[in-house]
């Protein structure tokens, strides 16, 4: 099963950076600025030396001295303040931070800030969320898809942003396909995305576990996170992934699976699928490292739920009537 968080999470308090100011009333004096209780974020913007740059709805904000009128945070910046929990800013092996993305006025050209990256083009309406100007969610999942060097962790943040029930499939679809978009780099990501994506994911593990199962093993695309019931209606478990025809399951194991109790509990899980007819197989963030591997693996599992007699299959999708 994937990692045991929530997709959705209000974004958390910022300090919004402020202007030298000589009276003092609205930031630091600039004899305050040079001493050991601000902490300069840009060319004339402070924050107190106590705020913790680290966390990364903090980390956006102090970004925000970068935009202009007419612009605002996009990409994974404004989902993430728009509640999408997963997206933080942090690169798949989980220490790199990724640049805060930022969308700047065509007709400005202004450098930018270390540790931003910007995406030219009007804004056409922005949404205050902590104070700082975002982009309505459609346009930062499409503008962070777009941005994407690896498109599969474009679907990741597509998955992401569906997870935390801030917008739907059909709605991002609609504004990618609002105008021809010719000659707008990483679009063709986008789309691609918009194609392989689930509105069901529950983790970025899980996603990428996923695009294995069906780029590289080259399965069908599976069931995802959808009840599974014995052949008297009782419920089995909610399965990561599933072959609906030949009853191979996937399980993402995150790191709270490797808790005493967590494992115990996955192994109970794991011998209720098999004795109804489930074949299983596992894989852990270390597994995706190696996707050929794991795409091996995946497809000797497969061909073991395929050769498994008829009578074992005692489960079933179809929920009771009083589900």
């Amino acid at each position: 099963m994937a990692e045991h968080r929530s997709p959705y999470r209000p974004p958390r308090p910022v300090t919004r950076p402020v202007r030298v100011d000589p009276t003092g009333r609205t930031g630091p004096t600039p004899g305050a600025a040079r001493g050991p209780r601000w902490r300069r974020v840009a060319h004339g913007w402070y924050v107190p030396s106590t705020v913790d740059g680290s966390v990364p709805e903090q980390r956006v904000a102090e970004a925000v001295p970068s935009v202009l009128a007419g612009g605002g945070l996009t990409g994974w910046a404004a989902l993430l303040l728009h509640g999408a929990a997963f997206l933080d800013g942090t690169a798949p092996d989980g220490r790199t931070r990724l640049p805060v993305q930022v969308r700047l006025p065509v007709d400005h050209h202004r450098d930018p800030l270390p540790g931003t990256t910007v995406v030219r083009g009007d804004l056409r309406r922005t949404t205050l969320l902590r104070g700082l100007p975002c982009a309505s969610v459609q346009q930062a999942v499409l503008d962070g898809m777009r941005l994407q060097r690896d498109r599969r962790e474009a679907v990741v943040l597509l998955d992401m942003t569906l997870a935390a029930r801030i917008t739907d499939l059909r709605q991002v679809r609609r504004l990618v396909e609002s105008r021809s978009w010719r000659g707008v780099p990483g679009v063709p990501t986008a789309r691609w995305a918009l194609d392989h994506a689930s509105q069901a994911s529950a983790s970025p593990p899980e996603t990428r576990y996923r695009l294995v199962w069906t780029l590289d093993a080259g399965l069908a695309r599976p069931v995802v996170n959808q009840p599974v019931f014995d052949l008297r209606g009782r419920l089995l478990g909610y399965p990561d992934l599933l072959d609906p025809v030949t009853g191979l399951v996937g399980e993402y194991d995150g790191e709270d699976h490797r808790r005493s109790l967590r494992h115990s509990h996955d192994v109970s899980r794991e011998a209720t699928f098999r004795r109804h007819g489930l074949e299983v197989t596992r894989a852990t963030s270390w597994d995706l490292r190696d996707r050929e591997v794991l795409a091996d693996r995946i497809r000797e599992a497969h061909d073991r739920a395929r050769s498994a007699p008829p009578g074992r299959r005692l489960w079933t999708l179809t929920a009771p009537p009083d589900w």
